[in-house]
């Protein structure tokens, strides 16, 4: 493990395991999580011979928390200035919700042969929040609610959220999971409440329309039918249609948290579109 500092100081924490000269993957977490989210991932790969790399973004996990920078643009650029640092070449990045927003604006203006192939699960783009050009999405006052959530009682707010809506736990007939919840839970308290607050708008008002329609590399879309968090008809199936390259995987049923539910499928599933 260690950090970069970025140019405005911020320190941004990673771990980087695995040999130096094979592949390297770089996994980008979601909201409002650290690297410890990509725990399966992470071993999974390095147990295929994998370079793995995670980062905390900045204000969460291990990561310094600084008062501005919490918008896509500036986590992009810290993605790059980690990339640059290690001086990754031909990586593959893997993004989750948020992060899934963060691998599409970082690839999207990556110098050339940084990047050779990404993979989005469950993942923002093109454009959360509903508005003139967006008529399906998800209506301001829904990411107000949560603001207010997390400011009133983050705590509470933390749990409730893993509890429910995230891994589809409040489905009926489902196995809940008590450890995901602990997990989830103890990810969030470790960052920074500015940080999460400020997030919100950044995952849910940014639009990522001209970054899918800018990239060239092949890229996985991945998405379950039943995402509470980021709903499946205003993202997957139109963040592929923008994309030049593009692989779309749905999942009937499954939730927002399917990577961490059912990583016995979705691990080789990302393999198998790496090593295609």
């Amino acid at each position: 493990m260690g950090t970069v500092t970025t140019p405005d100081g911020t320190s941004i924490f990673y771990v980087d395991w695995g040999p130096r000269d094979a592949r390297p993957i770089v996994f980008h977490h979601g909201w409002p999580l650290s690297h410890e989210d990509w725990d399966n991932q992470l071993l999974y790969f390095l147990s295929k011979g994998y370079r793995v790399i995670a980062h905390d973004r900045r204000g969460h996990g291990r990561s310094s928390q600084p008062s501005t920078g919490h918008d896509m643009d500036t986590y992009a650029a810290d993605v790059a200035a980690l990339t640059g640092a290690l001086d990754l070449k031909d990586a593959v990045h893997v993004g989750h919700s948020t992060g899934g927003g963060e691998v599409v604006r970082y690839v999207a203006r990556a110098e050339p042969g940084r990047v050779s192939k990404a993979v989005i699960s469950n993942a923002v783009p093109p454009v959360m929040v509903k508005k003139d050009s967006n008529p399906e999405g998800t209506p301001i006052e829904a990411f107000d609610e949560l603001r207010e959530a997390l400011a009133a009682n983050r705590a509470q707010f933390y749990i409730d959220v893993p509890s429910g809506p995230f891994y589809g736990f409040n489905r009926p007939g489902a196995e809940v999971v008590q450890g995901l919840i602990d997990r989830w839970w103890w990810q969030g308290m470790r960052g920074a409440a500015n940080a999460h607050y400020e997030c919100i708008k950044a995952f849910s008002e940014t639009d990522f329309t001209e970054d899918l329609k800018s990239i060239d590399v092949p890229v996985l879309v991945l998405h379950g039918t039943d995402d509470q968090v980021v709903p499946y008809e205003d993202s997957a199936p139109k963040s592929a249609a923008l994309l030049k390259n593009a692989t779309l995987k749905s999942y009937e049923g499954w939730p927002h948290g399917m990577l961490s539910l059912h990583p016995d499928v979705l691990n080789p599933e990302i393999l198998s579109f790496i090593e295609g």
